[in-house]
């Protein structure tokens, strides 16, 4: 396979030069609809990282610490999560809280079997699910990727400005950076320009949608629908200190968590996952993964290259990305 094969969009930029605009498969299979440089995209917990833009920005206000505890923010029953668990443990994944989603179906079938996926539309649908599993460890002890905690995120956001989390995201991030296209739509209702995710058989000629395998609208772990030039516009925002200091940029793509046993994963920062780079500066990157969807978006600090790969079928985004660092990151 070559990055071109993926199925959805590709978009290459270096210091606001476009090198690549690549747009392959179907949007629509049974109507015919290609997908073009337009197309809205799920990206599935790549959104995490709007949350943490959103999180970061209370903290910068004054509004929100690091060291706040859950159990003092959120005046709730929280069930068997941990009351002391902190914002920086949710941020980074090193909570412990139990997550809703155990990954242990491809489709997610066995997850939506007890909790129909269309009545998941708020973050506190997600939570219900969550608050009586056990903690999965103590908070603090290690780093675990975890879908609960950002959904815990989006609700710290909801408790403290009052408002729905994706109506702050628009008017604080998407709205900021001029990603006009971006949002969290539910998908028995979707706009213009959405792609819909695929499913393949093990034939990979055989498919399906996968509207029964992914929730009814994006919570705080992920869900937004994006094209890639917003997603190009999001990081320039980032770089441009638009949506935070750079004090504060510089503390979220700096490692947090994890410990690099996997070098291709690499470590965690707030929101983003960071590549050890020994030969120059780490790279930052963002991706997603949900029934028919597959995305990853790469900042190379050594050359100023922003890749963002979007696919509605489930493609190898991971096994494009690193074709691509092989390809343009000697430029």
């Amino acid at each position: 396979m070559t990055y071109k094969d993926v199925r959805g969009n590709i978009y290459i930029v270096q210091n606001g030069k476009e090198l690549l605009r690549h747009s392959n498969g179907y949007a629509d299979i049974s109507n015919k609809i290609p997908n073009t440089f337009d197309t809205r995209f799920a990206c599935a917990s790549m959104s995490k990282t709007f949350v943490a833009v959103g999180i970061l920005q209370l903290i910068e206000r004054g509004e929100l610490r690091f060291d706040d505890k859950l159990g003092s923010i959120l005046d709730m029953d929280l069930g068997n999560i941990d009351e002391n668990v902190t914002v920086a443990q949710l941020l980074t994944h090193t909570s412990g809280v139990p997550d809703y989603d155990d990954e242990t179906c491809d489709d997610a079938a066995g997850l939506w079997a007890d909790y129909p996926n269309y009545k998941i539309r708020k973050n506190m649908d997600l939570f219900m699910i969550s608050k009586s599993k056990p903690m999965i460890y103590p908070k603090g002890e290690r780093f675990q990727y975890n879908n609960t905690g950002y959904v815990l995120l989006a609700m710290i956001i909801e408790k403290i400005t009052d408002m729905d989390f994706d109506v702050y995201l628009k008017k604080n991030v998407f709205d900021v950076c001029g990603m006009d296209s971006t949002g969290y739509f539910e998908t028995d209702r979707l706009p213009e320009r959405c792609a819909t995710g695929y499913l393949y058989g093990s034939d990979n000629v055989d498919y399906r949608s996968n509207i029964y395998s992914v929730a009814a609208k994006g919570t705080g772990d992920g869900g937004a629908y994006v094209t890639v030039s917003d997603i190009v516009s999001f990081w320039k925002g980032l770089l441009e200190y638009k949506l935070l200091s750079k004090e504060t940029v510089e503390a979220m793509f700096t490692k947090q968590s994890g410990d690099g046993d996997d070098p291709e994963e690499g470590y965690y920062g707030y929101g983003v996952w960071i590549i050890d780079n020994p030969k120059g500066k780490d790279y930052v990157y963002m991706q997603g993964i949900d029934p028919g969807v597959c995305t990853i978006s790469e900042y190379n600090p050594n050359n100023g290259m922003i890749s963002v790969i979007l696919s509605n079928y489930s493609d190898n985004v991971w096994e494009a990305m690193r074709k691509i660092r092989g390809e343009y990151y000697a430029l």
